[in-house]
């Protein structure tokens, strides 16, 4: 299974059995990624919660692929409204589809779609990704706080590769973070929402100092990892 980072949010997923994932889609007006719409063509699209910088262009991407959208319930409804495939899911709802099993952890963040009329949208609950394919488990954290109950996550569930949010100010902060690397127990965490607006620039590096239970991979768009 190849797992690749694509700025901000963004990670692709390439499974053995031939699916391609993308989580929180944030192309279009993200200065960090390395992908073009016209170029991607996902199966699947996984989203952690309905903020505009992480459904991006889920529904350009969807109707063109004919990509099945798996999202928490409210938001999932509201992009099923825009003609999306969708599937419908809940905060500690587990799926096991052919492409692999979906479980959403809670997050503490909020979640809510600005339209270009400037309507808020109530998407419902963010929340985390576990997926798990070909005995690998994949954590996507998406925008959260710490929390406690990261540690339990972390003894339910052997996490073999995590992304973590570090930008600060909308999210943990690179000590909570590491903070949070410490409950969850993965064997590999890549820090990810950070640098892409000036308010949550961060330095990687001081992440990575303060993580002392797993393999810290600072990757830059594009780059990737074999699971």
């Amino acid at each position: 299974m190849k797992v690749s980072f694509h700025g901000h949010s963004v990670v692709k997923i390439v499974t053995e059995s031939g699916h391609t994932l993308l989580i929180d889609p944030f192309i279009n007006g993200n200065s960090q990624t390395d992908l073009k719409v016209a170029d991607e063509s996902p199966d699947i699209i996984l989203l952690t919660h309905g903020h505009n910088d992480h459904v991006g262009d889920t529904v350009e991407l969807a109707k063109k692929n004919d990509a099945l959208v798996v999202a928490p319930n409210e938001l999932a409804d509201y992009l099923s409204w825009q003609g999306v495939r969708v599937h419908n899911m809940h905060i500690g709802g587990a799926f096991s589809f052919d492409f692999g099993k979906v479980k959403y952890t809670q997050a503490f963040h909020g979640s809510s779609y600005v339209t270009e009329d400037q309507q808020i949208i109530y998407t419902g609950m963010p929340g985390g990704i576990l997926f798990t394919a070909e005995g690998k488990t994949i954590y996507h954290a998406g925008d959260t706080a710490l929390f406690s109950d990261m540690k339990l996550i972390g003894e339910r569930h052997p996490i073999d590769l995590a992304f973590i949010p570090i930008g600060d100010n909308f999210t943990m902060g690179p000590e909570d973070a590491a903070e949070a690397v410490r409950f969850l127990n993965p064997k590999t965490v890549v820090p990810i929402h950070y640098n892409t607006f000036p308010v949550i620039e961060q330095d990687p590096k001081a992440f990575e100092k303060q993580v002392t239970n797993a393999e810290v991979r600072i990757l830059q768009a594009g780059d990737s990892i074999e699971l």
